[in-house]
């Protein structure tokens, strides 16, 4: 029978063209000082030198190829989460984007903090913003919701889950809607309508690489591609919030993107 001490830790790493960086993410998760782990890299069809990295590893991990590609690297990006969590034994979900890594007592601050907390379902930690030449903390403040109807939130690589509520994650939320909202945009919001917050731990635990070819460079701000994501996650918000029977605010923020998708249309 598993203790409080020794229950099993899932990594789940999610990997597309990243071979350069696999080897920091891999061995960040394998070299972590909780000793209960198992760590799952799913593949998104990568076409450069992934697979040969993952080669190198294959006694030590397990290893699964998304073959369902899609146009949209958010449903990707979820599809894959999803087959690694099917594969996984842990009492608790950690997820790792494959250009990011963690800190080697991640594990075991996450779920100390788990087991003190009653009731806590998923953790948010802080990432170290990693640039070429520096590394840098910032500081996390919770917005006021005045202005928009989302919570502030960290990166993928910052979520930790127990497992029954990472379940209810890709339940409710690996929808073919919404294709410009990633995974951790929809855990956050969901997560802060459901419970009318999300719970930040305000340690700096994940490594979280700050890239040219990063997936929000395409959404540059005040673009017409930033305003229809923007007006996505009112939608979202709109569609959660009549799910959830919970109050959803029209604010200021919520009027401008209407009208302004309106004139880009």
């Amino acid at each position: 029978m598993k203790t409080q001490k020794n229950k099993l830790a899932s990594i789940i790493i999610v990997n597309f063209n990243n071979a350069k960086l696999l080897n920091d993410s891999i061995n960040s998760a394998l070299n972590q000082s909780y000793k209960y782990k198992e760590v799952i890299v799913v593949d998104d069809l990568s076409t450069d030198n992934s697979l040969q990295v993952l080669k190198k590893f294959k006694k030590k991990i397990k290893i699964i190829l998304n073959k369902k590609k899609t146009s949209y690297g958010s449903y990707n990006q979820i599809n894959s989460y999803y087959l690694g969590f099917k594969k996984s034994k842990g009492d608790y979900i950690f997820f790792l984007d494959s250009d990011d890594y963690y800190n080697k007592n991640k594990l075991s601050e996450i779920i100390k903090e788990f087991n003190l907390i009653d009731n806590l379902k998923i953790i948010f930690d802080l990432p170290i913003l990693k640039y070429s030449t520096k590394l840098k903390k910032k500081k996390f403040n919770q917005k006021k919701f005045i202005i928009s109807n989302w919570p502030r939130f960290t990166s993928q690589s910052c979520i930790s889950l127990k497992k029954e509520y990472a379940k209810e994650m890709f339940l409710k939320l690996n929808l073919k809607k919404f294709e410009t909202l990633w995974f951790d945009f929809r855990i956050a919001s969901y997560t802060f309508l459901k419970y009318g917050d999300i719970y930040i731990y305000k340690k700096y635990l994940t490594y979280y690489r700050q890239l040219d070819n990063s997936a929000s460079k395409e959404f540059k701000t005040f673009s017409k591609k930033w305003w229809l994501r923007r007006k996505q996650a009112h939608d979202f918000i709109d569609s959660f919030s009549k799910k959830l029977q919970v109050t959803n605010k029209n604010t200021l923020d919520k009027v401008i993107t209407l009208i302004i998708n309106k004139l880009l249309n």
